[in-house]
C-alpha cells in the first residue's frame, strides 16, 4: 500500500484507440495512447489500481490509476552476443593495423 508522499507511477490514457489518427499503421491505430508518470503520491494510501493524483518533480498535477510503488529503471542493453567480440576485432584491424 502506497502512502502520502510516496514516489509512484500512474498509468493514464491520453486518446483511446477509436480516438487515434488513421495516419498510423494499422496494428497502433488498434492501442490506445497509454502515458506513464511518476511523482508523489497525493492521496493518504492507495492499492495498485486505485485512481490517484500525483505531482510531478516539476509540479505537474496529474491523475491516473496507481501502477508502481518507488518505480526504477528496469531497462538494459539485452543479453550478451558472442559475435560482437569478433566484430571488435575486425575494426580495430581495419582501423588501426591491428589490436590496441
Amino acid at each position: 500500500m502506497a502512502k502520502k508522499g510516496d514516489w509512484v507511477q500512474v498509468r493514464t490514457v491520453v486518446l483511446k484507440a477509436e480516438e487515434r489518427t488513421a495516419r498510423i499503421p494499422e496494428d497502433t491505430q488498434k492501442c490506445d495512447l497509454i502515458e506513464w508518470t511518476k511523482g508523489t503520491l497525493q492521496e493518504n494510501s492507495a492499492e495498485i489500481g486505485d485512481e490517484v493524483t500525483i505531482v510531478t518533480a516539476v509540479g505537474r498535477v496529474v491523475k491516473g490509476l496507481l501502477e508502481d510503488e518507488a518505480p526504477c529503471y528496469k531497462h538494459n542493453f539485452g543479453e550478451f552476443v558472442p559475435e560482437i567480440i569478433q566484430m571488435e576485432k575486425q575494426l580495430k584491424e581495419f582501423l588501426f593495423g591491428g589490436e590496441k
